[in-house]
């Protein structure tokens, strides 16, 4: 039997749990005060305090760490790599540390647990980090040579879905083809082929979601932004956590949202359909880049709980192929289960090569 740490650090909580197998024994969400969290003047001066939290919460759950095989973490904001596992390493520490790709507590899920596997003599690894970029060369291509389209998306539990649906059917991811739509704060699409995500389609330039503007009329865009009224840091803020639901509602709750349409809400109802019509929309283009040849279409995150969005996509996508509803966040076991096929020897872990 195995037993594993796992560990997702965010903004304000540190989400761990400890698994037996696939069978976890405790899931625990360490919350941290903002005025706490604020204290650091970076995300990796955190690393003591929250190590500390573990390690006591470990404590309090009377599990012995001399009795963990691995431990596994979120991956943090690394240079594009590749789906899968990484057994984490100095190379990984350091970059997360002094050169990560930008500023996220999700960086510090490496460096604990690289310490504690260091410390007890047993491996640490992490899962399809946020910068998974598997995309086709054909892909990365826009209308402006500066700028290159990059796979940094919802890739832990997108992919963790489509392998999920290939198990529930029988077949081999690897032989595959399926659309993937995380449905959740943000909202990101991936294509999967062959095993890899070929394409996909990310929070700021697909459909808007409960917190994001998602992509926007350009030259209304550049004339926002050039406004007075507007610096870098305000305009990411209003399309990031401002926009979408949020910005029409005041509330980032869709069930807040659906009560509103029970009630007779017809801006309500046409607004968050809209959503449901841009993800739709979005499927449709990541399925022409496979002229249309798709087993699948997956709809996984929180909002795919919602019966009346995924009614509303099914009815405009399920020409292309069958709809596939897999709710849920499911981080946590996405972890643990990454890592358990690596101690299994079902997949093998990358090793990873810092970049200056």
């Amino acid at each position: 039997m195995e037993r594993l740490l796992v560990i997702n650090p965010g903004s304000t909580s540190t989400k761990i749990a400890v698994y037996d197998d696939t069978t976890p024994l405790f899931v625990k969400s360490i919350e941290h005060d903002p005025k706490e969290v604020s204290k650091y003047d970076a995300v990796v001066d955190q690393y003591e305090m929250r190590r500390d939290l573990i390690l006591s919460v470990l404590a309090a759950n009377d599990v012995l760490i001399s009795s963990l095989t691995a431990v596994v973490a979120r991956g943090g904001l690394l240079p594009p790599v590749k789906s899968g596992a990484y057994e984490v390493n100095q190379d990984m520490v350091d970059q997360l540390r002094y050169n990560p790709q930008n500023e996220h507590a999700s960086n510090l899920g490496a460096v604990i647990a690289y310490s504690i596997s260091e410390e007890y003599e047993i491996p640490s690894f992490v899962y399809d980090p946020v910068t998974v970029d598997e995309l086709e060369p054909i892909a990365r291509i826009t209308g402006l040579p500066e700028m290159e389209r990059k796979g940094m998306g919802h890739n832990l539990n997108m992919r963790a879905a489509a392998m999920k649906y290939s198990q529930n059917v029988n077949r081999p991811y690897s032989e595959l083809t399926l659309i993937v739509a995380h449905l959740g704060g943000g909202i990101t699409l991936t294509l999967h082929k062959n095993g890899k995500m070929i394409d996909m389609i990310s929070d700021d330039e697909g459909p808007f979601s409960p917190e994001r503007s998602g992509g926007l009329p350009i030259f209304q865009v550049i004339k926002m932004a050039t406004s007075e009224e507007y610096d870098f840091k305000k305009a990411m803020k209003k399309v990031k956590a401002q926009a979408g639901l949020n910005a029409y509602f005041g509330t980032t709750d869709a069930r807040e949202i659906e009560k509103r349409i029970a009630d007779g809400d017809e801006r309500a109802a046409l607004i968050y359909e809209a959503m449901a019509h841009n993800v739709a929309k979005n499927i449709g283009k990541l399925a022409v880049v496979v002229s249309g040849k798709v087993d699948a279409i997956i709809l996984t995150g929180g909002i795919a709980y919602s019966k009346m969005t995924t009614d509303w996509i099914k009815e405009r996508v399920e020409f292309i192929a069958p709809v596939e509803i897999i709710a849920g966040e499911n981080e946590m076991d996405s972890l643990a289960f990454g890592a358990l096929r690596v101690l299994r020897g079902e997949e093998k872990a990358r090793k990873f090569v810092k970049t200056n």
